[in-house]
């Protein structure tokens, strides 16, 4: 692939299809179409130099418009959030299907010729999830098919489309199951951030508020995985570009409960918090961890970036974007922190 074909990133406007541009720009690509639902200054990041495109990927001729002369697409769009999120708007995050149908039949007809998925772990057998000492999850227990409700069941679909999309027309389509990525740019409130960023928001407020407690949904032993942004694009730019046909997880196996992500931002921090636990509140699975057996052999690499390192970058940005005037916080409600 020449760096002068156009490529194509779908939720470029969201935390990591912004950050797959930046990374792609970065590399060398001097062709680069980032697309969004949202209006543009609504985006997360917009790089300069990048042709930025509004539209509504759930229908035809939006994809259309956004697969024209593309000989890559990186398709990251969808409807989502965190648990806490994706627990209460199942039928929203179904919708997400027509996303990647659109996007398929699109890329057909414009004669592309990569088209990488974003997939996620939440495709994962629930019957394998029970234990926070879960096994790690392998690439094989996606089936027999048990997925998140929801989010996950058409995850696993695409992911099948994406397949026959290869095998029948040629489309040379790459499946990533990522597992809980987090990073600065991304979302911290509103209702759709997940673990990582909520837990930091969380605690600034604390800090900053002087009320010294936290709300934890669950019991705070439910663990999981989390992978920093930068690991996350490296992984998807090398599985887009190698030969691998089957999906494959792009996540951290550095296994923490959430009482442990807890301790993590506080130490940050520098402060100590009365923890409040919320037993009737969605906490998804009991326990997910990415097995990087695989990656590590097809790849010779893996995510590597750990947690501490990457959630003191956290902390810091969204401290700076909370303490910037654009949020106020010394008088916020608190609001309790969900785990994918």
């Amino acid at each position: 692939m020449s760096k002068d074909d156009l490529v194509v990133v779908t939720g470029a406007g969201g935390f990591i299809g912004g950050h797959l541009v930046r990374e792609l720009q970065k590399r060398g690509h001097t062709k680069i179409r980032a697309v969004d639902v949202k209006p543009l200054g609504e985006w997360y990041q917009k790089i300069p130099g990048v042709e930025n495109q509004v539209g509504d990927l759930s229908l035809l001729e939006a994809c259309r418009a956004a697969a024209r002369g593309a000989r890559t697409i990186y398709n990251l769009a969808a409807d989502m959030g965190g648990m806490g999120f994706i627990e209460t708007h199942k039928a929203e995050c179904m919708l997400s299907v027509l996303i990647n149908t659109h996007m398929l039949m699109a890329a057909k007809e414009a004669g592309t010729e990569q088209f990488f998925y974003s997939s996620s772990a939440c495709v994962y057998n629930g019957d394998k999830q029970t234990d926070p000492n879960v096994t790690a999850l392998k690439e094989e227990d996606a089936y027999p098919a048990l997925p998140e409700d929801g989010y996950g069941w058409e995850k696993l679909f695409s992911e099948r489309m994406a397949r026959h999309f290869r095998e029948d027309y040629g489309i040379a389509s790459r499946v990533a199951r990522y597992h809980n990525v987090y990073g600065p740019h991304g979302t911290y409130d509103g209702g759709r951030e997940k673990a990582p960023a909520a837990m930091c928001r969380k605690v600034i407020e604390a800090k900053l508020s002087g009320n010294h407690e936290i709300e934890i949904w669950g019991d705070g032993q439910q663990t999981r995985s989390f992978m920093y942004i930068d690991d996350c694009t490296e992984g998807t730019i090398k599985l887009l570009n190698s030969n691998i046909v089957e999906p494959l997880n792009i996540g951290s196996d550095q296994l923490v409960s959430i009482n442990q992500l807890v301790d993590i931002v506080e130490k940050i921090a520098g402060i100590k918090l009365k923890r409040r636990y919320n037993l009737d509140a969605p906490k998804g699975v009991r326990g997910r961890n990415s097995d990087n057996t695989l990656i590590k052999k097809l790849m010779n690499w893996a995510p590597s970036i750990r947690l501490e390192d990457g959630m003191e970058k956290t902390y810091k940005w969204i401290y700076d974007e909370m303490t910037s005037g654009k949020a106020s916080v010394v008088n916020a409600v608190p609001r309790a922190v969900a785990a994918q």
